[in-house]
């Protein structure tokens, strides 16, 4: 008697998380099928072709943040190295450069401040309590440029509790390269599951879920048809609204993503001829990140000396330039960069030998970079992590509870937890 064929379990999304769901119910025997909507797996890591830049380019996630002990164990099993972070943080305001060394004389007040917060307020309205006085203006403009910029959050919307950890020297400061990318990482999970016999359909974008029997059935846009035992989401949570689901599932999402931030990132990569900052007067030699009041705000320096600066704006201001094509904002961050450095922007664009601007806000399978945390999140990442019994599971970086949400950490611890839950 032929043995009944055991349904799959369906991955909509092959980025870290999704690739982490399918590894893990796969090594466990588990028939895995993968639903990606892009030409490539790896979602929002997106290393670019090295012919352009001369290494693996990272156009979407670069560093790893923190503890990450997720990641660095997948590291470890894939024999790649973790690079640390080698250099100086430069500030440059009115043409003057100084080592971003902030030592502001209110630190310790907001120090005692945060940690006697108990109630959850928004990041504007715990400045507008303790620190609207005029004196304090230097500390809230540093604070209001780290949420916006790096969190790539809305004061009026962030939670300070989320972001206390941060503010008091948390470890956004561990940061370290992967040698190789998150594209070798993402590369390995991808070795991994087809190792384990995962099935993968690129170009496959998901329309709808629907419960079916003890199961659940899949459509694709242009009437592709998948069946499975169960579906797991990995999609970036501004996907959610797009895709049928059933009723309950629905409303969990829909409150999900009302209580959980999405942010934007734009980001250039501009590969000169040579490393002409390091002509700078000034000593920047050691320059490693670079903030500035620009159109572009931020800039790092490759670590192998490669000439390339990457440029980095994240935070509701990107919405100011979501107008502009590819073209204009890399014409945006040659004007930032002649200005920073006192150059003729036709000149540094005579120089240039690649250039990639990407903006988040833009792709269609992501529509924006990362998840943030509001006063509501916790509760909402909850609600929707939970296994309530349907045929439908929600996993993802926006999910994650812990202190890294918004990385890859993130994405891949949560997708290890979804995994455990299915295999119970």
């Amino acid at each position: 008697m032929a043995r009944k064929q055991v349904a799959p379990i369906i991955v909509v999304g092959a980025g870290a998380a999704g690739l982490m769901v399918a590894r893990e119910l796969a090594r466990a025997g588990r028939p895995v099928t993968i639903l990606e909507a892009r030409d490539r797996c790896g979602g929002r890591i997106h290393p670019l072709p090295e012919a352009g830049f001369g290494y693996a380019a990272e156009g979407g996630a670069e560093f790893v943040h923190g503890e990450a002990p997720v990641t660095r164990g997948l590291l470890r099993e894939a024999g790649l190295s973790l690079l640390p972070l080698e250099g100086r943080r430069w500030r440059v305001r009115n043409g003057k450069f100084t080592p971003d060394e902030p030592q502001d004389p209110h630190q310790d007040e907001l120090h005692d401040a945060l940690q006697a917060l108990r109630d959850d307020l928004t990041v504007a309205e715990f400045l507008r309590r303790h620190f609207a006085g005029s004196d304090y203006e230097p500390l809230r403009r540093e604070i209001l440029r780290m949420v916006e910029g790096y969190d790539a959050a809305d004061p009026e919307r962030a939670s300070t509790l989320a972001l206390r950890d941060e503010w008091m020297g948390g470890d956004h400061r561990a940061q370290g390269r992967i040698a190789g990318g998150y594209g070798a990482l993402s590369d390995f999970l991808l070795a991994e599951c087809r190792r384990h016999r995962v099935a993968i359909h690129l170009g496959a974008t998901v329309a709808a879920v629907e419960a079916s029997g003890d199961g659940a059935v899949v459509r694709c846009v242009g009437g592709g048809i998948h069946h499975g035992d169960a579906v797991v989401l990995t999609v970036p949570l501004p996907l959610l609204d797009g895709i049928a689901l059933p009723p309950a599932d629905r409303a969990r999402a829909a409150a999900a993503a009302e209580h959980i931030g999405f942010g934007n990132v734009i980001k250039l990569l501009l590969r000169f001829d040579t490393a002409w900052w390091l002509d700078h007067g000034n000593d920047v030699a050691d320059l490693m990140f670079l903030l500035s009041e620009e159109t572009i705000p931020v800039w790092w320096t490759h670590p192998a000396g490669m000439p390339v600066l990457t440029g980095w704006f994240g935070g509701p201001r990107t919405e100011a330039l979501r107008h502009l094509g590819e073209p204009e904002l890399i014409d945006a961050g040659l004007g930032s960069l002649a200005s920073i450095f006192g150059r003729d922007p036709s000149q540094l664009k005579q120089k240039l030998v690649a250039a990639r601007a990407l903006d988040w806000a833009r792709d269609p399978h992501a529509r924006g970079a990362y998840s943030w945390a509001t006063p509501q999140s916790r509760a909402a990442q909850a609600e929707l992590s939970r296994n309530v019994g349907g045929v439908v599971l929600f996993s993802g970086e926006a999910l994650y509870r812990g202190k890294d949400m918004g990385t890859v950490e993130a994405a891949l611890a949560s997708g290890l937890e979804t995994a455990r839950t299915l295999l119970g």
